[in-house]
């Protein structure tokens, strides 16, 4: 019959040698996990300008090497909240979650410039609260520093079916590509509104019974893209002084 002193050291023994196994194989395994979620970010920064990829592929049917390789040709400046840009940081290494702890004056604020056949397209990074916990999203904006072309959102713990549509269902992300962020020169930004979009220049549908979420996804749009406001102004500036801006 086994003692309790048995009994306990057998327990210490066998506790002591999963940890050290499990700690072992996450030693083995953290770079491999480390490049895994690089990717997994790189192609959700993507996914808002999935239209507007080589040959028509889809974010899903890109290789990693495809993925990297698009990244690599992308400018990735990350700028200030006066909108300059700092030397010696590239976008993809700030971390949004952290970001978002900082007062707001001392944020950065990482911009993706993708191109294809010619035109640029800005991706913007926000993030914000829903329903339960954070979330975020990938905006792609034209040339003109005001057309939505792009969306891609995600989110911490929203509940499945509901505010969770926000990642799951392809066709709200869809809504926003071709919405604009200026009214008459004047940033309004994108509003995902209850009951339906009346003016689908600047609103989109919200969720179905999803209302917390949707608030919290007009408000990260609205507060997060205002952030970059002084970059693209610049922008507008710039493509108005070549006759090529549209309100």
């Amino acid at each position: 019959m086994y003692t309790t002193r048995y009994v306990i050291g057998f327990i210490l023994i066998l506790t002591a040698s999963v940890a050290v196994a499990l700690t072992g194989l996450r030693e083995v395994t953290k770079n491999k996990a480390a490049q895994n979620e690089d990717i997994f970010n790189k192609r959700a920064i993507l996914s808002a300008v999935e239209d507007y990829l080589p040959d028509g592929k889809k974010v899903s049917s890109l290789s990693d090497e495809e993925v990297s390789q698009l990244f690599a040709q992308m400018e990735q400046p990350v700028l200030n909240m006066q909108g300059e840009v700092l030397d010696g940081v590239q976008a993809e290494n700030v971390d949004m979650a952290q970001e978002r702890k900082k007062p707001e004056a001392e944020r950065r604020l990482p911009l993706y410039i993708y191109e294809h056949n010619g035109e640029k397209f800005y991706i913007l990074s926000v993030r914000g609260k829903g329903l339960w916990d954070e979330i975020w999203g990938n905006i792609a904006l034209k040339s003109d520093a005001n057309t939505i072309a792009g969306a891609a959102f995600d989110h911490k713990g929203e509940t499945p079916g509901l505010g969770a549509e926000i990642k799951d269902n392809p066709a709200f992300a869809k809504e926003f590509e071709g919405t604009k962020i200026y009214e008459d020169g004047k940033y309004v930004s994108v509003k995902v509104r209850k009951g339906g979009a009346k003016n689908k220049t600047h609103e989109v549908d919200a969720i179905s019974g999803a209302t917390v979420t949707s608030d919290g996804v007009s408000e990260m749009l609205y507060r997060g893209i205002k952030y970059y406001q002084p970059f693209l102004e610049e922008i507008r500036q710039s493509e108005k002084a070549q006759g090529l801006l549209i309100q």
